[in-house]
């Protein structure tokens, strides 16, 4: 069997700063638009939902941004995270590749979100905001800005797809106990929740129904902003925490990746595991990066790359991604937090290029992979991280069939203890 290792960084490791992939790109992406003059957004104008220092973020072209001191101090209650040696694994599917998992599960509320959410509830404190509202999937990123805003002393209202927020009551309680408010969306609270309540009293909600009530919500308040859990660049940067730890993780054990696979919906996980390793792409290092995600939304491998709306209502700048359209609402899988109409540009762009591929999985296919990791290595994943497994044996196998090593590292975003009822 297999050496078993575990790589834990000390606290003095942790990234002092966020890597901007925009500045290596050897392309720009392609600008936000208005969609009544189809003209590039002014910056200015989103200052209306978003504080000024996360709008210069977001336009930003320098390579690294430095992290506060409130926000490192925060990190280090639970960064750097565990980059592990899955043997287990290894052994059940003998194959000759070495797999690794970064595992974000650590972090206070169980998933990847918490690293953004601490900076964005630290930006928006700073500048007087008193209430944040957004959007939760399955719960993760509601969960991870209700802990935040409670660190940094702002009110958080979230707006909960409706199917999950039946589906996974835990989350709820969760985001409750941070004293947040939360909102099965569609809801009566906005003109967007009650057109959709009209059509269907028991509409199962979508993500992108959910930013839209966030939005209006905070269009028509005066003291509240909207806060983003994944899909834009700052909230992508945020992320890439995951990325440069991993980077320094596999130097110390003398490995080189040659797969890195990460679960895919809006791109904030992914982008943050992956983005710090594409310049090492650019220059031809033999690496390949792998988005996995959902059959019943498959955005990058089914979806259109075009400009399109954010949001259901249409309340977004367009923006370009690949896209099912804003109007289609999935399947009511349980991996919530992956059932977006859309991608991160960022993310969009390079599949693109060519620069990261797509696969999709059915949801059964992705609950074995996620049973039997859990069985092997001990860690029941969320449903969301389960599709990152299931590429991963994938690869493995075929690493089998056709007899060579690979290095597979994937990010196992959070774990499933709050998602146990979507395992039954």
């Amino acid at each position: 069997m297999a050496e078993r290792v575990r790589v834990d960084l000390p606290v003095k490791e942790l990234p002092k700063e966020w890597y901007n992939v925009l500045a290596d790109l050897p392309f720009p992406l392609d600008p936000p638009l208005d969609p009544k003059t189809q003209q590039p957004v002014d910056p200015e104008a989103l200052l209306a939902i978003f504080p000024r220092s996360l709008v210069e973020q977001e336009v930003s072209d320098q390579r690294y941004i430095p992290i506060p001191e409130p926000v490192l101090e925060e990190y280090a209650l639970f960064r750097p995270t565990p980059l592990i040696r899955a043997t287990k694994l290894e052994e059940y599917l003998e194959t000759p590749a070495r797999i690794y998992y970064k595992y974000e599960g650590v972090s206070p509320t169980g998933s990847h979100k918490t690293n953004t959410s601490i900076a964005q509830a630290y930006f928006n404190a700073k500048e007087g905001v008193e209430e944040l509202v957004t959007e939760t999937g399955a719960g993760q990123w509601g969960s991870a800005l209700s802990y935040a805003g409670k660190k940094f002393g702002v009110r958080v209202r979230v707006f909960m797809v409706r199917i999950s927020y039946h589906q996974k009551p835990m989350r709820k309680y969760l985001m409750n106990f941070y004293d947040a408010s939360v909102e099965p969306s569609p809801s009566k609270l906005t003109e967007a929740g009650k057109a959709f309540l009209v059509q269907n009293e028991e509409h199962p909600g979508s993500l992108g129904i959910a930013i839209s009530e966030a939005i209006e919500y905070v269009v028509n308040s005066t003291k509240a902003k909207y806060s983003l859990g994944s899909v834009l660049n700052h909230v992508l940067m945020h992320q890439t925490v995951i990325g440069q730890e991993v980077e320094k993780q596999l130097k110390l054990i003398n490995e080189e990746p040659t797969i890195m696979i990460g679960c895919h919906g809006g791109g904030s996980n992914f982008g943050g595991f992956i983005l710090p390793f594409v310049p090492k792409k650019l220059e031809g290092k033999n690496i390949r990066f792998i988005a996995a995600e959902p059959t019943s939304c498959p955005s990058l491998t089914k979806g259109e790359y075009r400009y399109d709306f954010g949001d259901t209502a249409g309340l977004t700048p367009l923006l370009k991604m690949y896209t099912l359209g804003k109007d289609f609402v999935p399947p009511p899988i349980h991996a919530g937090g992956l059932r977006y109409h859309g991608s991160a540009p960022i993310i969009a762009r390079l599949v693109h290029e060519g620069i990261i591929e797509a696969q999709s999985f059915e949801q059964e296919e992705t609950f074995q992979a996620a049973r039997l990791f859990a069985m092997l290595e001990g860690i029941i994943p969320a449903p969301e991280s389960s599709h990152a497994i299931a590429a991963a044996v994938s690869e493995a196998r075929k690493a089998k069939e056709e007899k060579r090593e690979e290095v597979i590292v994937f990010n196992l975003s959070g774990h499933g203890l709050f998602d146990l009822s979507a395992y039954v």
